[in-house]
């Protein structure tokens, strides 16, 4: 998949902002996800060589932003212990 330079200079989607996107999102969006350029991206999807499903409401293109994760390979199941740090074995764990 080709970049334009506009994309290659936009500042790269990091995992938080992506997994914080809303369930719909806006074809330039799902391109600055994906590192394609505008032009890109609406010719790609014009044309229907977008790399994921794009929905077409009236003249405005939204993109599912499961349908986006699922090609950047995100799991967008964020693990209960995140905020605490990850589990520790305790006593009765290691008796075991």
């Amino acid at each position: 998949m080709a970049t334009s330079k506009a994309a290659r200079g936009a500042q790269a989607m990091t995992r938080e902002e992506l997994l914080a996107l809303p369930a719909a999102i806006d074809l330039d969006t799902a391109n600055r996800a994906l590192s394609v350029g505008r032009s890109t991206g609406y010719t790609l999807a014009k044309q229907g060589g977008y790399p994921v499903k794009i929905l077409r409401l009236g003249t405005a293109y939204r993109v599912l932003t499961a349908d986006l994760l699922r090609v950047l390979c995100i799991d967008n199941q964020v693990p209960a212990w995140t905020d605490s740090g990850p589990p520790v074995a305790t006593d009765h764990d290691l008796a075991s």
